[in-house]
């Protein structure tokens, strides 16, 4: 089971997360590329973290939405999610090839990710521009989402991604975060919920009904409180 973190938020003088402390835990790195949080030297210097933990490199794409960290809903046409996909792989990926890696994954973020579960046509361009970059990419999406979906009818290498720290509703999308309940901060709680998913393919949702889940690959949020702490004890239970 890969674990995956959204990292490398820092920019400027402003610190999130726990990077370095994170990184020896996960298996993948999803790395901000500029349009929701990140700096260029944000970027070199996770992309050479990730190097050191032997983590793979990946491009967290965003709406063009610093202010709002990309958790707001901006219109986006097909044309300009596949422009702006191209755009982010090939920044962060100018850092992996000076570093002597290369970027392994592309994993849309926060409003772009929901969007692109449900919109088969902007999933379509968020894949059409992962492959126009390099097909040997993989599309990380919402587990049984419009993403994967969209990567595998083109070709594209496909993970369906589930989250230990994320509510789910009975259709299988995430609950919204504008719901006191949508992140599980009870690490016990959320480590349960991972090592569920990971041995039986199934979640609880929040009306207390199971629902299948097939999970390529696990997220876990580097800017939650104790994040360090969460993804050690997340990475040993799966060990378990």
């Amino acid at each position: 089971m890969d674990l995956n973190c959204d990292i490398g938020e820092s920019f400027g003088a402003w610190r999130m997360g726990a990077d370095a402390e994170v990184m020896p835990w996960i298996t993948s790195a999803n790395i901000a590329c500029r349009f929701h949080a990140g700096d260029f030297s944000t970027m070199r210097q996770t992309v050479a973290l990730a190097l050191r933990h032997g983590v793979a490199i990946g491009a967290h794409v965003s709406l063009p939405d610093l202010q709002g960290f990309g958790r707001r809903e901006l219109r986006v046409t097909p044309d300009e999610a596949y422009a702006l996909t191209l755009y982010q792989i090939g920044a962060l990926d100018a850092f992996a090839r000076a570093a002597g890696a290369r970027v392994a994954h592309v994993k849309p973020h926060g409003a772009l990710y929901n969007m692109a579960a449900k919109d088969a046509a902007l999933s379509a361009a968020i894949a059409r521009g992962v492959r126009a970059f390099d097909p040997e990419l993989t599309l990380v999406g919402l587990a049984g989402s419009e993403l994967p979906n969209a990567g595998a009818a083109i070709g594209l290498r496909v993970a369906h991604e589930a989250f230990a720290d994320r509510r789910y509703e009975r259709d299988g999308s995430l609950t919204p975060r504008g719901e006191a309940d949508a992140v599980i901060d009870d690490v016990d709680a959320a480590v349960a919920q991972a090592v569920r998913i990971a041995a039986n393919g199934t979640v609880r949702a929040r009306d207390g009904s199971d629902i299948m889940l097939r999970a390529d690959t696990i997220c876990i949020h580097g800017d939650r409180p104790g994040a360090a702490v969460f993804a050690r004890r997340l990475h040993e239970a799966l060990r378990e």
